[in-house]
């Protein structure tokens, strides 16, 4: 008989280390939903806790200061939509070898993953668009987070959109990527703006209908812009 058929804790995490990691995902769920609900400035560690139902002491224990909490929040998912996105994007790039990737495939590539997000069963990605969406529009925590932890990817889409518009200028591809960001974001935010306006003929909830629409429409933008 193996070791671990011997002893059924070979192998597992201790269940002080099962509590902890369960503590602080909630911790980090508590936070994003009210993050994404309120802002930075709206929300308190106690509000957090309350959330989470655990103690003040736990969260500065798990994750430190208000400051530290929300980078580590904004983080966890911006890992795995960055891995995504890669995936998504060396997938395109290979379809196309030996041709380079043409600009809808990237733009594709970018945004795909976060539909699916929107769309996943977790309900905890659409409060991480939404808190998404909030840092990108802030002149406070855009230039901090998104740079931190989206830049480097940035950098990869921008030389994969190069080689799609040879010749163009770099200004015109920041320019372009900077509009796909805003106009993402915007739909992210999921306000409910474009029902109204709409009178109920687009919904901000429609998440199918709006990327079907983005893609196209972002394309011919670069290539309008990228000549």
């Amino acid at each position: 008989m193996s070791p671990a058929r011997k002893n059924p804790r070979v192998g597992r995490p201790p269940k002080e280390s099962q509590d902890k990691s369960e503590k602080g995902e909630n911790i980090l769920n508590a936070a994003e939903e009210l993050f994404a609900l309120k802002g930075y400035d709206g929300v308190t560690l106690r509000a957090v806790a309350t959330q989470a139902n655990v103690d003040v002491a736990l969260i500065n224990y798990y994750f430190g200061s208000k400051n530290q909490l929300f980078d580590t929040v904004f983080a966890r998912r911006a890992q795995i939509l960055n891995q995504d996105r890669l995936i998504a994007l060396k997938s395109a790039q290979e379809i196309s070898a030996p041709q380079p990737a043409d600009v809808e495939q990237i733009i594709t590539a970018f945004l795909q993953p976060l539909k699916m997000a929107q769309e996943s069963d977790d309900s905890g990605w659409k409060n991480y668009c939404a808190l998404l969406a909030y840092v990108n529009n802030s002149a406070v925590w855009g230039p901090q987070l998104m740079g931190k932890h989206y830049n480097d990817l940035v950098d990869i889409f921008i030389e994969a959109l190069r080689e799609a518009l040879p010749g163009t200028d770099d200004a015109n591809l920041y320019w372009c990527y900077h509009y796909m960001s805003g106009a993402m974001s915007l739909t992210f935010a999921n306000t409910g703006r474009i029902d109204k306006m709409s009178k109920g003929t687009c919904r901000s909830d429609d998440f199918k209908a709006a990327y079907d629409r983005m893609i196209p429409f972002i394309a011919a933008g670069f290539r309008q812009v990228c000549v």
